[in-house]
């Protein structure tokens, strides 16, 4: 619907800038190309709703027909000088129709004019400040806020739950291709798993009673003491430095890289095959033995987890 004629300082606008369906200043006006007739963008659509006529001379006319006003008309109808809209709240501005709205928003007559509490600096429509009360207010925005991150929380725990199922697939499909090239016979890596299986047989397996008990960042010595262990045990020479490397954090996989990782993720490490090796507070994760777990979870061909206590034989 177009502007009411009586808002404007002079009432007698030009007859090209009227409405010819409400007989308000044009609002949005959009105009038909074949004919040039200007309308209001909601008045025209309403009307081409039931029609597929110009209102006035009746030629044909749909909706995705119609256009934008010329620029000339754009201007003729920013030009025109209007009351602010809070007028009845006492403001006696007379402004451009251009500029009406930002305006009528930062109008100190606007009775909807955010304004800051003093006292406890919320920001309040100002018909609301007289029923203000600051405590119940500060709850109501407190509640809001809790709301917000309950619905945060729900989302970001959806997301990792998706993120899980997706790494599961990945892992699942990179077992699969690791699978089939082990079980070929021109595969010159099946006789180098084969020594790693044959390797982690013979090991205990392990039980970790105080994961907390983790030493993430062992010093050279203690992964020296490690490397002599995995070398005793027969662990193969080709894994014996990688499996050295992985002792550190730096070379966790990404959910056992931070102490804020391994807390979010501790849900999952009792699913984990663990081997001991032999003498030590130390166990081995192997890639091969645990392909169940997520792939943010293992690395290849696996990791050394070194602890201050809480590893025993099963």
């Amino acid at each position: 619907m177009g502007y009411d004629l009586c808002l404007f300082e002079d009432e007698d606008v030009d007859e090209e800038l009227i409405c010819p369906i409400c007989r308000g200043v044009l609002e949005e006006a959009t105009y038909a190309p074949n004919c040039e007739h200007a309308f209001c963008s909601d008045c025209i659509h309403e009307w081409l709703a039931n029609q597929r006529t110009c209102p006035l001379d009746r030629t044909s006319l749909k909706k995705e027909e119609l256009n934008s006003v010329p620029r000339i008309m754009k201007n003729m109808l920013g030009k025109l000088r209007v009351k602010c809209e809070n007028k009845e709240h006492g403001c006696q501005e007379i402004i451009r129709l251009d500029a009406r709205a930002d305006h009528s928003v930062n109008c100190e007559f606007n009775p909807k004019r955010p304004i800051r509490c003093e006292q406890c600096c919320l920001t309040i429509p100002k018909n609301e400040l007289d029923n203000h009360n600051c405590i119940r207010d500060l709850r109501k925005q407190m509640a809001v806020i809790n709301d917000q991150v309950t619905e945060l929380k729900k989302y970001q725990t959806e997301q990792k739950e998706r993120d899980r199922d997706l790494m599961l697939q990945i892992n699942h499909l990179r077992e699969l291709v690791r699978l089939n090239h082990a079980a070929s016979p021109r595969t010159p890596m099946q006789p180098r798993i084969t020594e790693i299986l044959n390797w982690t047989e013979s090991l205990h397996s392990a039980r970790v009673t105080r994961w907390g008990g983790v030493i993430s960042t062992p010093d050279s010595v203690l992964q020296r003491v490690i490397r002599r262990s995995l070398l005793e045990s027969g662990c193969p020479n080709h894994i014996v430095q990688d499996l050295i490397e992985n002792a550190h954090e730096r070379r966790w996989p990404r959910g056992l890289s931070t102490l804020e990782t391994r807390q979010l993720n501790r849900r999952y490490y009792d699913d984990y095959v663990t081997k001991r090796i032999p003498g030590k507070q130390a166990v081995v994760v192997l890639h091969c033995e645990n392909t169940h777990m997520p792939i943010d979870m293992i690395s290849d061909p696996g990791i050394v987890m070194i602890f201050a206590h809480g590893v025993e034989d099963v």
